[in-house]
């Protein structure tokens, strides 16, 4: 899925535009009982507590694609014959009415998460009349397709510190005593996806909060697939594939070189207003080494190493593998920060036998915010 498609499931999850029929969960402890559990819709409820109910779901469909938002790919024989995929498909198509499955589903995720304190699991079940655009781009209500999806989102329950309030009515203060109350979703996901504005069973949307949890179990459980790599750890393992098959080749000018070329992917990408998500292939890394003289024995360890990193067909996010907001240079003792647009005003040197970062100086200088001249 793409940001506009995201973007449009998000926007009817609001007070104005919710159409979502039936909720369920239940409230869950740390050492995995179920206290109790609830079903319900949206109509019995106050608007202040549709409104609340509305945040959570919707924070599961937030963050950025690549990073917090992640797609989960079944195999055609799992969408077959797959028991994980018939298990979302019964929940989804029963709209949340199959107790059977949604217990099952219950299970699953509590044999999957682990928390320190007691835990939410919601599930939201809604149909969406797909609009379309006429010949002249202009918005048609008439629906041509009904998307039916339900969310996913495991919240942990916080307890809040006892306080202090005055009550006016009184003219006294009294003691607020601490209270259990939901917090935003720690994991979760769509099933199944919109893509292309239409019902991809293919696919689910994964949402993790922390970037660097990939939540191995609940992925496992849940989807009988191999949980995608966090973004830190892309990252991580990107600049380790890179260092260790360029080696001593892996100079300033090379990491400058394919940082330079990613951001420019990125800045062209944004411009553009592309629909489809930009990913980095190691064929465009490649070419850049190949540009900056790297040899080809290198280049074929860097092919080698990135196909046993990511896949034969593995890409990376551009926004897991460089900072499109600053360019960064780092010694143990000193670090420079650069706009991300004027790399070329550093350089390496070695000045009789010691190795210098020079930094071009074009414009006024501060130095603790006084300026200098030089």
């Amino acid at each position: 899925m793409n940001e506009k498609e995201i973007g449009e499931i998000r926007r009817r999850i609001t007070p104005e535009k919710n159409t979502i029929s039936r909720i369920r969960g239940c409230y869950v402890t740390e050492q995995k009982e179920i206290l109790s559990e609830f079903d319900q819709t949206f109509g019995l409820m106050s608007e202040i507590e549709c409104e609340e109910l509305l945040k959570v779901i919707k924070k599961t469909l937030s963050g950025q694609i690549g990073r917090n938002l992640r797609d989960i790919e079944f195999t055609t024989a799992q969408v077959v014959d797959g028991s994980e995929h018939k298990l979302l498909s019964d929940i989804r198509n029963s709209s949340l009415t199959d107790d059977e499955a949604v217990k099952k589903f219950f299970k699953k995720v509590i044999d999957s998460v682990t928390f320190e304190g007691n835990y939410l699991i919601l599930l939201a079940s809604d149909k969406y009349d797909v609009f379309t655009y006429s010949g002249d781009g202009k918005k048609n209500e008439d629906s041509t397709q009904v998307f039916n999806y339900f969310i996913c989102s495991v919240c942990p329950i916080k307890l809040t510190k006892p306080a202090l309030s005055y009550y006016a009515h009184d003219n006294a203060f009294h003691s607020i005593a601490a209270n259990s109350v939901i917090s935003m979703p720690e994991v979760g996901f769509m099933f199944p996806a919109f893509d292309d504005r239409q019902t991809n069973i293919y696919n689910s949307l994964l949402y993790t909060r922390d970037i660097t949890a990939s939540h191995d179990e609940f992925v496992k459980n849940v989807f009988a697939a191999e949980p995608p790599m966090p973004a830190s750890i892309e990252k991580e393992t990107f600049d380790a594939v890179l260092e260790d098959t360029v080696g001593d080749a892996c100079s300033f000018d090379v990491v400058q070189a394919v940082h330079e070329k990613i951001f420019t992917m990125v800045e062209e990408h944004k411009a553009a207003k592309e629909r489809d998500t930009l990913m980095i292939s190691k064929g465009t890394v490649k070419n850049v080494l190949s540009d900056c003289g790297v040899d080809e024995e290198k280049i074929s360890a860097f092919d080698e190493s990135f196909d046993e990193s990511f896949g034969r067909r593995g890409e990376v996010h551009p926004k897991n593998v460089i900072d499109t907001r600053k360019f960064e240079v780092k010694t143990p003792d000193v670090t420079i920060k650069v706009n991300p647009e004027r790399t070329d005003l550093i350089k390496t040197e070695i000045i009789d036998g010691t190795k210098y970062i020079m930094i071009r100086a074009e414009s006024d200088v501060t130095v603790n915010g006084v300026a200098i001249s030089i």
